[in-house]
This record gives C-alpha cells, structure tokens and sequence, in this order.
C-alpha cells in the first residue's frame, strides 16, 4: 500500500508555475527510466558478448602464437647448436693446422740443428782424438822413460801443454 507521501507526491506540480492547467496525475518516473534506458542497455550486452568473444578469440590466437614461437625457438636453439658444433670442430681443426705446422718448423729447426752439431762434432773429434792420444802417450813416456821413437812433427798435442789449447 502506498504510504501518505506517496499520495502527497501526486499533487505536486508537474511544470512551472504560472496558468492554471488541467489536473492530472504524474506519470511513473520509474518506468520512464527503464523504458528510456532499455535499449542502450540492451545494446551494451550485445557489446559485452562481442568483448568476450573477441577476448576467447585474442586467448586463442596468442597461445597458438606462443606454440609456434616455442616451437621456432627450439628450431633455432637446435640449428644453433649444430652451427656451434661445425664452429667449434673448424676452430680445432685451424688450431691442430697450426700446431702441426709449429712442431714441423720445431722439428726442421731440431734436425739442422742437430745436423750442425753432428758436423761441428766430426769437425772436432779427430782432431780431438789425436790430442788427447799425444798427452796420453807423452803422459805414459814420462812415467816409463824415454819415448822409444822420434815422434812425429806435426802431431798435435805435441810440446808443451796449453800452446795448442784453445
């Protein structure tokens, strides 16, 4: 039931004051507003499931987006690491080139110096030899007595000690 302010508001002025007009009853602001608000209502719930949709249908995309990056980035992570391999077995390879070419130049260097040593010994063993072969002859003869021949001019070794020394 209405209460008596609700009977009170129907008597209240509908417009400004001024001529009399007729009388009459208000009209239910109530049920104007939903009237008047019904459609644009109705409208953003048709834009409401329009959002959702395009929201289900953005989801979707950007996880079958995601799938195909993953997928593109295992690809390249696994071409990445082939390339790696062939980088890293070339890198050994010029590095095992270049050790071999320097234990080559080491073993050329090696063998003409060994050669040059060889030489330089055969150069001195002879003459070496017959020195040492005079002191130890001249060593005996001085502990037995006299030599028992003249010895030979030109030996080396021969004379006193240190004029032949180098």
């Amino acid at each position: 039931m209405a209460g008596f302010r609700d009977f009170l508001t129907r008597f209240r002025p509908a417009a400004s004051p001024g001529r009399a007009a007729p009388g009459g009853v208000p009209g239910d602001r109530s049920a104007e507003l939903r009237a008047e608000l019904a459609p644009p209502l109705a409208l953003l719930e048709h834009a409401e499931e329009e959002a959702r949709s395009v929201r289900e249908r953005a989801a979707g995309t950007a996880a079958s987006r995601r799938r195909e990056a993953d997928r593109q980035a295992e690809a390249i992570v696994a071409e990445a690491r082939e390339e790696a391999g062939r980088i890293r077995a070339g890198a050994a390879e010029q590095v095992l080139r270049a050790a071999e070419g320097e234990a080559a130049a080491l073993r050329a260097a090696a063998e003409r110096e060994a050669t040059a040593v060889r030489d330089r010994a055969r150069a001195r063993t002879s003459p070496l030899a017959d020195r040492v072969l005079a002191l130890v002859l001249e060593d005996l003869a001085a502990q037995e007595g006299p030599p028992p021949g003249p010895a030979p001019q030109g030996a080396p070794g021969r004379g006193r000690r240190g004029e032949d020394d180098p």
